[in-house]
């Protein structure tokens, strides 16, 4: 019945931390963001800590305890979510080679994915989960039957298990289709450029007029490839702040362009498309 009972915890913190990440975003960006890596409303990432903190807190009585300071609930609060988000950060970036939030530009950063500003506001956050959510959910807990969380649990897990297999299928064909068209565009380029540096000396105002027409040719290839992203993968890419390129993959050294750059003109393309309809 423990299980049962954390499992459904899981999702009710992780469904309070999709709450939470929307409406920040939302309101920093001034238009609707949906943060969530899965394709239903929950963060497995604020479920995951809240979880395990419970769990802690219930284990070693003297952390319950009402003398233990709010400083030390702080520093665990804060040290425990900055293990979270980098390790989370380096599995999503090596299974998907993106990320999902990129602190580069805020200071004391550590490899963009932890900061101390934002470590500081999720031990704040910890205190007050610690000192009232927690408390308060296992108030619940008294009044529920056990069944109850099993049965919860059991629905909660067959629709979290589809809801990630969905995901990880819209998220391939994503990046499968971010790779494509970077490269796509990268070889084109290269063999255009070679064809014309070939040419005579004469011919040098040509090379000129294909590097213009190469950024024509990149919009014309972006709205190509946005209007191919079904409903999710446009999800998906919104929500990505960067994308990384995979070890090893070699670019043409000639009229390249960065992954970066050509990810957020798909961004920004999908965006408009949105605004269309």
């Amino acid at each position: 019945m423990i299980i049962a009972q954390y499992f459904v915890e899981f999702v009710f913190y992780s469904f309070l931390g999709w709450v939470w990440e929307s409406i920040y975003c939302s309101a920093k960006e001034r238009k609707w963001a949906d943060r969530g890596f899965l394709f239903g409303p929950i963060c497995p990432i604020y479920g995951s800590c809240v979880v395990v903190t419970s769990a802690l807190f219930s284990l070693l009585d003297f952390l319950s305890s009402p003398d233990f300071p709010i400083w030390g609930i702080f520093i665990i609060c804060y040290l425990g979510s900055a293990v979270a988000e980098y390790v989370t950060s380096w599995i999503l970036e090596k299974r998907f080679h993106a990320r999902w939030w990129d602190y580069s530009t805020i200071p004391l950063n550590i490899n963009g994915r932890i900061c101390v500003p934002v470590s500081i506001a999720f031990g704040l956050a910890g205190v007050a989960v610690v000192k009232f959510l927690i408390p308060a959910v296992e108030g619940v807990h008294a009044v529920v039957s056990p069944v109850v969380y099993e049965v919860l649990a059991i629905i909660f897990a067959m629709i979290f298990g589809a809801d990630y297999a969905l995901t990880e299928a819209s998220l391939s064909a994503l990046l499968k289709n971010v790779e494509k068209m970077h490269e796509e565009f990268n070889l084109k380029a290269q063999e255009r450029y070679e064809m014309v540096a070939s040419a005579p000396k004469r011919l040098e105002q040509k090379i000129m007029e294909e590097k213009e027409n190469a950024e024509a040719r990149q919009h014309l290839l972006v709205k190509a490839y946005a209007e191919k992203l079904s409903l999710n993968q446009k999800r998906l890419l919104l929500g990505i702040k960067k994308f990384m390129p995979k070890p090893g993959f070699e670019q043409p050294e000639v009229n390249r362009i960065p992954l970066i750059g050509i990810t957020d003109e798909l961004r920004d393309k999908v965006r408009e498309l949105r605004k269309k309809k």
